[in-house]
């Protein structure tokens, strides 16, 4: 069936199971806003007061459901209005789609009416991001976006579609999303030698951070610092994964965190890192080694 650019990118948030995005219109993106009228008993748009709100509102809103959020905005000051909302995402690994909109094919490079280079200022601050020029790329790309933005290491991705794009035709074949995750998985001796490293260490700490509430995995972390008697601090991210009042939370750990924690940690011979980007130790000996 031929639909034009905007009912595929309708089509697809479909497909994915998106039932609400945010978002602002302007004159590059007002076909898929008239498309998106022609949805608007499948999909809830949320009108804001700018474009900067709707991409933290579609922070939240992937925050709050588990899904991943979707933002609307057009071309150049409402695509770069999402910037602040898009790094958000980045740095809490939160997963959303942000699509945007840009002025014709035709007019890319000629600093047209608003043109802005809104894949290139967000690459720094993107799992990905495409740029969709051809309308025979369009459906790709967007599933595409769905699929990195929620595997792996969660996070934004970009779609920037130009206008004469989301106005084409072209033959649209529909897809079943696919939410298969695939995680690596410990082996018997892999999970020994952590076993033993425990119960080896003589001031073992745990660090965590939004990987654990991310993955669901809070009530495991609980039994593990109970059962092993390990005391535990966290990252912003990780508030609130293990009760304020339990013996083993040290609390928050880094510049606006507790002293115990940073101590505890500092100074510990046996770090667990569980659910977080990177762990750098900053102990005097680890300088030395890798200042």
């Amino acid at each position: 069936m031929k639909m034009t650019g905007s009912q595929i990118i309708m089509e697809i948030l479909l497909e994915q199971g998106v039932d609400t995005v945010f978002g602002y219109p302007g004159g590059a993106a007002l076909n898929i806003y008239d498309t998106l009228y022609q949805y608007s008993d499948r999909i809830r748009h949320v009108l804001t007061a700018h474009e900067q709100g709707a991409a933290h509102a579609a922070d939240g809103y992937a925050r709050a459901t588990g899904k991943t959020g979707v933002v609307f905005a057009t071309s150049g000051p409402g695509a770069t209005n999402l910037v602040t909302g898009i790094a958000t995402a980045f740095m809490d690994s939160i997963p959303m789609v942000a699509i945007t909109s840009n002025v014709a094919n035709s007019l890319i490079g000629r600093d047209a009416f608003q043109e802005v280079y809104i894949t290139g200022i967000t690459m720094p601050i993107t799992k990905h991001n495409f740029f969709v020029n051809k309308i025979e790329d369009l459906a790709h790309a967007v599933r595409e976006a769905f699929r990195i933005a929620a595997t792996g290491r969660k996070g934004p991705v970009l779609v920037d579609v130009t206008k004469d794009v989301s106005a084409a035709l072209y033959e649209f074949e529909p897809k079943e999303a696919e939410h298969k995750v695939t995680m690596s998985t410990a082996s018997d001796e892999e999970i020994q030698k952590i076993a033993d490293m425990i119960n080896q260490a003589e001031r073992p700490a745990i660090y965590c951070g939004g990987g654990v509430p991310a993955s669901d995995a809070g009530h495991e972390l609980t039994e593990l610092i109970h059962k092993a008697d390990i005391p535990i601090a966290y990252t912003m991210m990780a508030v609130g994964i293990v009760g304020y009042n339990d013996t083993h939370s040290l609390g928050m750990i880094g510049m606006h965190g507790s002293v115990a924690a940073n101590k505890a940690v500092d100074q510990a011979d046996l770090v667990l890192a569980l659910g977080t980007r990177f762990f750098r130790p900053r102990s005097a000996e680890y300088r030395k080694i890798c200042p």
